[in-house]
Parts: C-alpha cells; sequence; structure tokens
C-alpha cells in the first residue's frame, strides 16, 4: 500500500481514513479539539508504523487499532490533560485568555512571549499553519483554501508544526 514512504500515498490515506478515525477517537473522547488532535496522532504513528501493517489484514482495521490504543495509553497515562496542556492548549490559552488579574496578565503576557518566539523558530510552513489555525483561529478547511493546499495536507503540516513546536517548548 504506502509502505514506500510516498507522500502522494500517506495523502490518500489521510484523506482516505480521516473521518472513520475522527468519529472514533470523538466517539471516545467526546471532544472535537481533543479528538482531532488524537487523530492526528494516530495518523502520524501510522505513517511513522507503516512498515509494521499487514497487508493480509484490511488497513483500516489496522488504523483503528492503533488509534484505540492511541487513546487508552493517552488516559491511561493521564497525558491528556499534560498532552494538551503543551502546544494545543497553550496557544488556546493564551489566545482566549482574558483574565482581568494583574499578575496573572503578566504570566501569560511571559508565556505567551515565550510561545511566540518558539512559533517564530518553526520552518516558515508550518509557522504559518499554526498562525492560522490557533492565533487567527481558522478551520482546516479555511486553512486549505487560504494556502491553495488541500485538506491533508494542511492537516499533516499542522501535525508536524504542533509536533516540532512541543519539543520546542520542552
Amino acid at each position: 500500500m504506502a509502505k514506500n514512504g510516498n507522500q502522494h500515498s500517506f495523502r490518500f490515506l489521510l484523506e482516505h481514513y480521516w473521518d472513520e478515525v475522527y468519529s472514533i477517537m470523538l466517539k471516545f473522547s467526546k471532544n472535537e479539539d481533543i479528538s482531532e488532535e488524537l487523530t492526528i496522532k494516530c495518523f502520524g504513528k501510522s505513517f511513522e508504523k507503516i512498515s509494521t501493517y499487514n497487508e493480509k489484514y484490511a488497513f483500516n482495521t489496522w488504523l483503528i487499532t492503533i488509534a484505540k490504543n492511541l487513546y487508552i495509553d493517552t488516559t491511561r497515562e493521564k497525558k491528556i490533560n499534560s498532552t494538551f496542556n503543551s502546544s494545543h492548549d497553550l496557544i488556546t490559552k493564551y489566545v482566549a485568555d482574558n483574565s482581568p488579574d494583574p499578575e496573572g496578565d503578566l504570566i501569560g503576557k511571559q508565556s505567551l512571549e515565550t510561545l511566540i518566539n518558539k512559533i517564530g523558530l518553526l520552518k516558515p510552513k508550518y509557522r504559518e499553519v499554526i498562525q492560522l489555525r490557533y492565533l487567527q483561529q481558522l478551520s482546516i478547511k479555511q486553512i486549505s483554501k487560504k494556502l491553495k493546499s488541500n485538506e491533508s495536507t494542511i492537516k499533516v503540516k499542522l501535525m508536524r508544526a504542533k509536533k516540532l513546536l512541543n519539543e520546542k517548548l520542552q
């Protein structure tokens, strides 16, 4: 299938199976943001482990198994709170934080400044999708139209951008 690492094949798989994996994650987590984050992680993990896929079995079965295991691992280790407090929640928190607390404002401004500096260290293609998604709060569909790129490509760029940003924040 896509064992050769071909970008076109990965894009096809992402487009073809995104809705199925996302709906399962949404059923488990009952939270759209967490579901999106876990779906992106699921595809990232599946792309990394594609060489372990046995073609005797249906691809979606293999992918759904990865999704379920990822959700179980994430909740078992209580990673949902810590993982999503990283790049995703950090961005969301500082974009949406309107607290009147002066001390909180100062800490928030310092953290936001650090976050913006770290975003600035990303390659332009990753910086752009992070800014559009979290600072301008555009949907994947809106970003794909704005950048004249398909939604799968945007999802992959966003996944990579968040992974890189997470590494820079730690």
